[in-house]
């Protein structure tokens, strides 16, 4: 039995200027903090420094989703100023899911109109408090929107960035995300081969990080939050490379949370994945018994969000809380383009 928890217990106080608000010139010139779960030690490296820990026979997985233009700006004229919708996830026949600021302007039977060729329907609300549009548009939807759209990148960081591709990880593949596995983007290109030379296995998944992932947390305790889903996909082959080299004594190590709560959704009792597509809305906080994944790497989360408890449960609450306390004293870089931290 779990005991209740409140989600001001993952608040903490972090000072603005430690939120990262571009990404540094090189990629895996970050900083890593270095969590070893069993002792709760803490060592200060540099993210290059991640090799040393892995070992011939470990298995490293990443999510290949990428990032759409998913913002996009139009007029409803029926009522006056712009209308920003977000695109979430689509359906079928032309119909998404999007969040709509300001709500108000966004009536069901209003028509939002963004150019000549492309428009949308307003068909009615969802449970999320978003809405269910259906698009009309002369041409192909994804060259109109990679020519409309926004890369949406979040709230806390208040400058557009100069490279659009530094919100995307290296190995992005698979459009579908309005947001970065930021996780991910500490990697380049040789880091990946100088790991594969070393003899690890470099496997990838896909989720498409949606409303589940940064949705701000908005109950008291912390077992009545409900996460969005978002669609998933482990292949075969990743699969079989997975099982395989953690049978022969190998370590999964996770590239952030999006990974593992693929892996976590896909693993029977015995920590087996098993190949699989579809939807997922596993939460994953304290108490919660991890069989698929042995090593996490992450970044620094916001407070009381849903990624920060699932950082809690891999670890535990102190060794986080402790964790977090040192980035804070050390002044490394918060959030999506900040620094990483590693839990063994």
């Amino acid at each position: 039995m779990i005991e209740p928890m409140k989600v001001d217990d993952f608040d903490f106080a972090l000072p603005d200027q430690l939120i990262a608000q571009k990404p540094l010139e090189h990629r895996d010139h970050s900083r890593l903090l270095v969590v070893h779960r069993e002792t709760g030690a803490l060592e200060d490296r540099l993210f290059s420094a991640l090799i040393d820990y892995m070992r011939p026979l470990d298995v490293l997985v990443l999510n290949d989703t990428r990032v759409i233009p998913a913002r996009l700006y139009g007029r409803n004229p029926r009522r006056s100023g712009l209308v920003e919708v977000l695109l979430l996830r689509p359906w079928d026949q032309g119909r998404w899911e999007v969040l709509v600021k300001p709500g108000k302007k966004a009536r069901i039977g209003d028509e939002l109109v963004f150019s000549p060729l492309l428009s949308c329907e307003v068909l009615e609300q969802t449970a999320s408090g978003g809405r269910l549009v259906h698009f009309s548009y002369d041409g192909d939807f994804d060259d109109i929107l990679e020519t409309l759209g926004e890369t949406p990148l979040p709230p806390y960081i208040h400058e557009k960035l100069d490279d659009p591709t530094r919100y995307q990880t290296v190995y992005a593949k698979h459009s579908g995300s309005v947001a970065a596995p930021t996780a991910g983007l500490h990697f380049t290109p040789d880091l990946l081969a100088t790991i594969e030379r070393k003899g690890v296995a470099v496997v990838p998944l896909t989720l498409h990080v949606g409303l589940g992932t940064f949705r701000p947390v908005q109950v008291e305790q912390v077992q009545d939050h409900i996460m969005h889903e978002e669609y998933y996909e482990l292949t075969e082959a990743s699969a079989r490379m997975i099982n395989t080299r953690r049978q022969g004594g190998g370590r999964v190590f996770a590239v952030g949370t999006t990974s593992v709560r693929v892996l976590e959704s896909v693993a029977d009792q015995n920590g087996v994945v098993r190949a699989d597509s579809g939807w997922t809305d596993i939460f994953i906080y304290p108490g919660y018994r991890f069989k698929a994944v042995d090593c996490m790497l992450t970044n620094f989360h916001l407070p009381k969000s849903s990624l920060l408890m699932l950082v809690s449960a891999f670890a535990d609450t102190t060794t986080i809380r402790n964790a977090y306390e040192h980035a804070i004293s050390e002044q490394y870089r918060f959030f999506s383009f900040g620094d990483g931290m590693l839990l063994l």
